[in-house]
């Protein structure tokens, strides 16, 4: 068989060392991450996920409205291992912000012909999320750089809406950090395979 992605899968990895020393173009890079994000699939071609890709300025200030919104939750003691942490993915040289628009997934949920699958609309959302982020992640990685991604909606969704003027239906749902591999993942364990998987022949 041939093993060309599950090579790239495999070469996949979280990487939370990244810098800005990056040679590919941010036209260039733009262009590639819309085109993966365009041909993952979604459940009945609903095309849900949305993407804010960013860089320089805009992705520092992404950074900067994580660090605010944790500066009023986490405890003064604690705040400097996290402000530490968020400046790290400050370091990045750039990030894209994950989205799905409940517009579209309600839009699905309503839709007569589909009535059968109605309560599963928002499941299948997060299956096109995944396709996408994971499709993205391993895209990048195959053009030479690291990934990490972060989770800090619902804290900054307000904050990121105004900022970068998206739509109410826009919902967060990650966001990546990419740029140059500073220091490669440590080695991965995986649980036993009879824990995992059943297979009937």
């Amino acid at each position: 068989m041939d093993t060309q992605l599950l090579d790239l899968m495999k070469h996949r990895r979280t990487i939370y060392n990244l810098g800005r020393n990056v040679q590919i173009p941010e036209p260039e890079l733009t262009e590639y991450i819309k085109a993966v994000i365009r041909h993952t699939p979604s459940a009945f071609n609903s095309q849900p996920v949305r993407a804010v890709i960013l860089f320089n300025e805009h992705h520092e200030k992404l950074w900067d409205i994580v660090e605010t919104a944790l500066e009023e939750k986490v405890a003064p003691d604690a705040f400097l291992r996290t402000k530490a942490k968020i400046s790290s993915f400050r370091n990045a040289f750039g990030s894209i912000l994950f989205f799905t628009d409940m517009k579209v997934v309600q839009s699905y949920a309503d839709n007569e012909k589909l009535a059968t699958y109605q309560y599963q609309e928002y499941n299948w959302s997060e299956e096109a999320q995944g396709n996408a982020q994971f499709a993205v992640w391993t895209g990048l990685e195959e053009n030479g750089l690291g990934v990490n991604i972060q989770h800090y909606d619902p804290l900054i969704n307000s904050a990121v809406a105004a900022e970068f003027k998206l739509p109410a239906s826009w919902q967060l749902r990650a966001e990546m950090n990419f740029g140059s591999v500073e220091k490669p993942a440590a080695d991965k364990d995986f649980m036993d395979d009879d824990q995992r998987f059943k297979v009937f022949q």
